[in-house]
């Protein structure tokens, strides 16, 4: 197998600054490595190029309703991605894609999804589930599986959706922070949503195994996205949403463990790692961890 590594060091989707060197730290922390000893080839593509967001304008362009900041730059970013990711999975390639903040997954998905059906599994604490008049905040980072299944503002946006996406084939394992209107959202769709109330009353690996048994369902291949989030943040600091109660070091491991064992990972996102709010680049080793892991890292 052959992963090839795409950064994507955005800080549009949320507010807080600093997780656009995400895609730097957990290269300095060994990325290349720690595939290596999975036994993949591992080739890097470098970085998207990303313009600051200090230097644009996070209002400058506004959907008909609703509020979502730097639209523009978000699309500009995740077109140029959903094109890497695409050309990489065309070549034989699996495309791991460094964010970043979440609002990359748009790219993500919609490349992956070209010219393809494919399932997804969404390990993090949110549901990204918001839309420009759902989202308390605007921030994109909230909004990328709405995007990408063209959920109510998101319908027929060309660019954001991923029309080989559909939801029954979408898997949320972890959910612990819903807003009111998402949760009424994600309720009424045909996606299947794993609380931590269901991983602590049915365990990490059942759980697992039913998110990608429902995202590899008759698909042509399945989309594995990590936000650093997901995991406690006692072991994963270095996040800008953190949220009580996450998994473990062990769950997170052998979730990546289940990832890596299911037929037909099309490509893989990891987000959210933000090295300013980090202690030691702990959450980024960690983040390269289970990213061996998930590419078939075992311990004996």
């Amino acid at each position: 197998m052959t992963v090839r590594i795409i950064g994507a060091p955005t800080d549009y989707g949320q507010d807080r600054r600093g997780v656009d060197m995400g895609p730097s730290a957990i290269r300095y922390a060994g990325l290349s490595d720690a595939l290596a000893s999975a036994g993949v080839d591992a080739v890097d593509a470098g970085d998207l190029t990303v313009p600051r967001a200090e230097e644009r304008d996070p209002d400058a362009r506004q959907p008909s309703a609703g509020n979502a900041k730097f639209l523009q730059e978000t699309e500009e970013v995740t077109t140029a991605l959903a094109d890497r990711v695409a050309d990489s999975v065309a070549a034989g390639e699996t495309p791991l894609v460094l964010g970043g903040d979440h609002s990359v997954a748009i790219g993500s998905l919609s490349g992956s999804a070209r010219d393809a059906e494919i399932g997804a599994v969404w390990f993090d604490a949110h549901g990204d589930y918001n839309t420009p008049t759902t989202s308390p905040s605007g921030n994109v980072h909230g909004m990328p599986l709405a995007a990408a299944l063209g959920y109510a503002e998101w319908d027929g946006v060309e660019w954001a959706n991923a029309p080989g996406l559909r939801e029954e084939n979408v898997a949320y394992v972890g959910l612990r922070a819903l807003d009111d209107s998402e949760r009424e959202a994600i309720r009424a769709t045909e996606m299947t949503a794993y609380t931590m109330s269901d991983i602590d009353e049915r365990g990490i690996t059942d759980v697992v195994e039913a998110a990608l048994s429902v995202a590899s369902d008759g698909v042509d291949g399945v989309h594995a996205s990590l936000d650093m989030d997901w995991l406690d943040p006692t072991i994963a600091p270095g996040v800008g949403t953190p949220v009580r109660g996450g998994v473990t070091y062990r769950e997170a491991h052998h979730a990546m463990e289940l990832v890596a064992e299911t037929d037909g990972l099309r490509s893989m996102e990891v987000v959210e790692v933000n090295p300013v709010l980090d202690e030691s680049n702990e959450t980024a080793s960690l983040a390269t961890e289970l990213v061996a892991s998930a590419f078939g890292k075992r311990i004996l």
